[in-house]
């Protein structure tokens, strides 16, 4: 039945299946699990090409170990806020980090914005991330760099010479922005490619047809973008007092 902890014979049938070259929902239905499931697993360790079952096993060992060590030793002192079940948002956060890792971005950084996007703070430091994420400072440091270059992060001095980390609603906005714009550049440089190639010619169609595709693809997202930054990024404000 499926559910529960992948066995080391699972994760062997899982190696198999990469290297048949199988797709993750016929490797979950031969092991009669979800897709889901699957795909975390092979993507948290080391993707469809260096996935090794053994390593993966141990892995998970690891994992749980220090989770329940964790477990014991605050359990008391760290409850969940405002009454979560602890399991539930685990298993949120590593089916959230997987679908930011199948968009293509590296595992820590995956985490990383996961963090930020569920924390109630609505920021994190380095220290923070790093606790979190059981990895080093150097590794969070550099899962941050990613996230900022692609628009996902921001940062800002905090108390003494510790940054804070954010992933606020104009953070996204930024990324989308950031997104047509690179694709912009894509057509600029497929039209580029017309010149060289020949209007008329199969490749210079080729080329013009991507160049107009993604013209009106960055032009949707950034008006998208800005409809909806206008439309459902709303501001808390403190109501003013009215006379009764």
């Amino acid at each position: 039945m499926p559910g529960g902890r992948l066995s080391k014979q699972e994760r062997q049938q899982i190696a198999l299946g990469l290297a048949d070259d199988l797709a993750y929902a016929e490797i979950a239905r031969r092991l009669d699990r979800p897709t889901s499931t699957v795909t975390r697993e092979v993507l948290r360790n080391g993707g469809p090409v260096d996935y090794r079952a053994d390593l993966a096993h141990r892995a998970a060992d690891r994992r749980t170990h220090r989770r329940k060590q964790t477990t014991r030793r605050g359990q008391e002192a760290l409850p969940q806020a405002h009454g979560r079940d602890a399991e539930a948002v685990r298993e949120f956060e590593e089916a959230f980090t997987t679908l930011f890792m199948q968009s293509g971005l590296p595992r820590i950084g995956a985490g990383a914005l996961t963090c930020l996007l569920t924390t109630d703070a609505g920021s994190v430091t380095a220290a923070e991330l790093a606790q979190r994420l059981d990895v080093s400072p150097a590794s969070v440091s550099k899962a941050v760099a990613f996230l900022e270059s692609q628009g996902l992060v921001r940062r800002e001095p905090g108390e003494g010479r510790r940054e804070r980390y954010f992933a606020d609603n104009d953070v996204w906005f930024q990324s989308i922005i950031g997104t047509a714009q690179s694709n912009a550049q894509l057509a600029e440089s497929a039209r580029q490619g017309v010149s060289v190639l020949g209007r008329g010619t199969p490749a210079g169609e080729r080329l013009e047809n991507i160049a107009r595709f993604m013209d009106f693809i960055s032009e949707s997202l950034v008006r998208a973008a800005e409809q909806a930054r206008e439309i459902l990024h709303t501001r808390t404000e403190t109501p003013s007092d009215e006379p009764s």
